[in-house]
């Protein structure tokens, strides 16, 4: 976690997958999404406490994820698989894969 007021790291280092690339905090702030490039899966983690409490695996190199505007689901972009995967809360499961076009590196979701 870092403090925005100082810049600064508080707290210990939280392990998530190999190259985290990508993050997203649901409206409530509960929970926080990580995106791991290098191991294909995607770190929950839920605050207060700062654990990780679930890993979903998803396509290949997701780099980017984004949380709905409810806070019910969520999307990851899979650079390597062409798809953006579908996640529903609660569960946190994939639903759908989407086939896109090549190399996707963003997601962004509109009210």
């Amino acid at each position: 976690m870092i403090r925005t007021a100082t810049n600064t790291v508080a707290g210990l280092p939280i392990p998530v997958g190999d190259g985290p690339t990508g993050v997203a905090i649901t409206p409530d702030g509960t929970k926080v999404y990580i995106a791991n490039y290098g191991s294909y899966n995607v770190s929950v983690i839920h605050r207060p406490g700062n654990t990780v409490v679930k890993t979903i695996p998803v396509g290949n190199n997701p780099v980017g994820v984004a949380v709905t505007p409810d806070g019910t689901g969520f999307y990851v972009v899979n650079y390597g698989s062409n798809t953006v995967s579908v996640i529903a809360r609660p569960g946190n499961a994939v639903v759908a894969n989407i086939p896109v076009g090549l190399g996707p590196l963003g997601v962004a979701i509109g009210p």
